[in-house]
């Protein structure tokens, strides 16, 4: 059988206060999770309650307190190298244009600058900005920085693709361009994709499989649900049909009370 791209086997994440070393807080516990090469899954859950945590344990970025990190069956050892990571908030450097932020990847892999330049400027034009290299950040509209920042993630072709909501601060017209136009490029290449939201509708009308989380602390998984919606899809289009209406209730039914607690806690906080 084939090795998950991505497996998070039961990892735990506790981190200590750093104003009390007595007190510890755990924000993610005994997590497994598999993301099959080409599969497109998502994680939702209420706010606070460790999908980011997740994302960065995935990218090498934190080492878990226990459990155990696999890339194509191969245990992770420092920085994920064969993924890509797309933030939530803005990751291009200011002092550089649209063309030598996209770039800026494949220099630091040593590649010589005239072929960065070539391939920089051709996933440019692949997300709809191939007039704009030489546009600096705050000359580009927030979807054109969010396309330039898909541009950088997927000019290093990785095999593993991390977004943690990479669309939050758009607008709705906007975010659901872009939402197809992840749809798109992903559907080119079928690279393992494992993305997070706040947003239900935007898991079920993008993903193969979609994982909800508890309320915090110490959450994990307590559902998982197969998106069976034919591709491809247009993120406005699916969300009439009756299968997306069934599938948003089946979900809903099982993350509502997530939410609610989590409101709670942060009203007590």
């Amino acid at each position: 059988m084939t090795a998950p791209a991505l497996s998070l086997q039961d990892v735990t994440c506790t981190f200590i206060s750093r104003d009390d070393k007595t007190q510890r807080y755990t924000a993610v516990r005994d997590v497994t999770l598999d993301v099959a090469p080409g599969e497109f899954v998502s994680v939702v859950g209420p706010t606070g309650c460790g999908k980011s945590t997740l994302l960065n344990v995935a990218a090498g970025l934190l080492a878990p307190s226990s459990g155990q990190v696999q890339v194509f069956g191969a245990p992770l050892q420092g920085l994920n190298a064969r993924a890509g990571y797309m933030f939530q908030a803005e990751s291009l450097m200011p002092w550089r244009t649209a063309l030598q932020n996209v770039t800026a990847g494949l220099e630091f892999r040593g590649t010589p600058p005239a072929g960065a330049r070539a391939q920089a400027e051709e996933w440019l034009r692949r997300v709809g900005l191939g007039g704009f290299g030489d546009r600096y950040p705050h000359q580009l509209s927030g979807g054109m920085r969010k396309r330039t920042s898909l541009a950088q993630t997927l000019v290093l072709d990785p095999d593993v693709i991390l977004m943690d909501e990479p669309f939050s601060a758009l607008d709705v017209q906007t975010r659901q361009l872009m939402e197809n136009e992840v749809l798109a490029l992903w559907a080119e290449k079928k690279k393992a994709v494992l993305f997070i939201t706040h947003d239900l509708d935007e898991a079920i009308a993008m993903s193969d499989r979609v994982v909800v989380m508890s309320a915090g602390p110490g959450s994990h998984p307590i559902g998982e649900f197969t998106i069976d919606l034919p591709r491809p899809r247009d993120v406005a289009e699916v969300r009439v049909t009756p299968r997306f209406v069934e599938l948003h209730q089946a979900i809903w039914d099982v993350l509502r009370e997530e939410v609610l607690k989590g409101y709670r806690q942060q009203l007590a906080a």
